[in-house]
């Protein structure tokens, strides 16, 4: 039985676009979905199913962080039977070639959080994109002409860290930008045998400073959404 999600049987579609936060969610789901229904309000995490070019698809709300991420996405999984979860979401650039407004497709996912290390007995396991997902999303993006890159991200636990060069050293070992939820994702989608990716929008930058406004983060997006999209 689903705790966090109140939905009936079949009001839920077997791709759904995960973003972090339940009002991109209803502006997802307002702007690019037909014939839209909303299926869970509970704990304001709105999640909503409609089509897209005839394609069903939903949406759903995850919260910050990897512990939420795991719950939706588990709940998602094994109560709904999902099969592709693809999260559409914000990052934090550590590299000065990766702008603000760029688009990231998140290839494997570093992680501080202990969740893992928990899991694997202290061993370091390496989640990584779905490639039936990835391949398609660059497919996409090349269709369209929209430009992206492709790499590492770091999902951190901590969005304000006590020391604010940290970044710098992953920035030195690839990796291209940081967020709180894909680890997380490409774990549990791992463990169920089901599809995942990552979709990044750089909201802001670490070695810049530049940085959208919260109004800007959470309608601004049309570039990455049209990728996700297409991946229905």
């Amino acid at each position: 039985m689903s705790i966090h999600i109140k939905a009936k049987k079949g009001e839920i579609a077997e791709t759904v676009l995960l973003p972090g936060d339940p009002l991109r969610a209803k502006w997802i789901a307002e702007t690019f979905l037909k014939d839209v229904v909303c299926y869970n309000e509970v704990r304001g995490m709105y999640g909503y199913t409609g089509t897209f070019n005839g394609k069903r698809i939903s949406v759903q709300g995850t919260g910050m962080g990897i512990p939420s991420t795991l719950i939706y996405t588990t709940e998602l999984i094994t109560e709904f039977g999902v099969k592709n979860l693809i999260r559409v979401g914000s990052a934090g650039s550590y590299k000065e070639e990766v702008k603000v407004r760029d688009i990231v497709i998140a290839m494997s996912a570093s992680s501080n959080s202990g969740l893992n290390k928990i899991r694997f007995n202290g061993a370091d396991y390496a989640p990584t994109a779905s490639f039936n997902l990835f391949q398609k999303a660059v497919e996409v993006a090349k269709e369209k002409n929209i430009k992206v890159k492709a790499g590492g991200i770091l999902s951190s636990d901590e969005f304000y860290a006590d020391d604010f060069n940290d970044y710098k050293k992953w920035a030195e070992f690839g990796v291209l930008c940081v967020e709180m939820e894909t680890a997380g994702l490409y774990t549990v989608s791992a463990k169920y045998n089901v599809n995942a990716l990552s979709l990044l929008t750089i909201s802001d930058s670490l070695v810049t400073k530049e940085s959208m406004t919260s109004e800007e983060r959470e309608t601004t997006f049309k570039e990455m959404m049209q990728i996700a999209l297409d991946l229905a």
